[in-house]
């Protein structure tokens, strides 16, 4: 399982959603880049034969709902990421992305606890 970008644009609404329309699925994806409905529709119907989203009718409205979880769909793409991008080391990601990013106090706070998480399993 791994999503398109579109689809995980969707995904994203719904996991903060939980459950919407089309309609209100669409209204919140025109508000980054503009969609026409039946394109929505359409990703909406692809990503239900895929297993990505559930579908209930509720009084002639079709609401739509995640199938896949947040956690487990970012844990798929990152794992994927890393093996592809990074040869399969999740410490070479960390060192880019730390080489790369100015991290606040804050955030290597966060770090050094995760690592210390981490030795003590």
């Amino acid at each position: 399982m791994k999503p398109t970008e579109s689809e995980l644009e969707i995904l994203q609404i719904l996991w903060q959603k939980e459950e919407a329309t089309v309609r209100e699925i669409n209204d919140q994806l025109n508000d980054q880049r503009e969609v026409g409905y039946t394109t929505t529709l359409k990703m909406m119907q692809i990503m239900l034969e895929k297993g990505l989203v559930a579908r209930e009718e509720i009084n002639r409205s079709h609401t739509y709902k995640a199938a896949v979880s947040e956690e487990k769909t970012k844990q798929v793409l990152l794992n994927k990421f890393v093996a592809s991008t990074f040869r399969g080391s999740a410490m070479k990601l960390v060192m880019q992305a730390l080489g790369n990013h100015e991290a606040s106090k804050e955030e290597l706070d966060d770090l050094k606890k995760l690592i210390k998480n981490i030795e003590n399993k």
